[in-house]
């Protein structure tokens, strides 16, 4: 009897073990990526961080898939975990779309007769 009830707390801690928790890929350092995201080793996770570095935050799990070394399946079956919430963090600290320069013409001026 001590046998199955050693076995039975056993068998419920393994999802513990294996569950991966929610990762901001926006604000992940390299060995969270690597150790939550599946598919992801310290190459990619480096990419990762370089791309986000040099492009800015990401807007969506989907984004992900732009990374050069990053393929589609890996992002899909990491979605559930992957959360992109320190988009809108960089956002508020002006490094969203608003930073890019304005690139309308401007309108001139139209003068009326005096």
């Amino acid at each position: 009897m001590k046998l199955t009830a050693a076995l039975s707390a056993l068998i419920c801690l393994v999802p513990l073990a294996t569950w991966a928790g929610p990762v901001d890929i926006n604000t992940a350092d390299a060995t969270t990526l690597a150790k939550e995201l599946k598919g992801i080793g310290p190459a990619r996770a480096q990419a990762i961080i370089a791309y986000r570095t040099q492009n800015g935050p990401f807007k969506s799990p989907d984004d992900l898939a732009l990374v050069k070394s990053i393929p589609q399946k890996v992002v899909d079956e990491n979605r559930e975990n992957i959360h992109v919430e320190g988009s809108r963090t960089a956002q508020a600290a002006g490094k969203s779309d608003s930073a890019k320069p304005d690139t309308a013409k401007p309108v001139k001026a139209s003068r009326s007769p005096p």
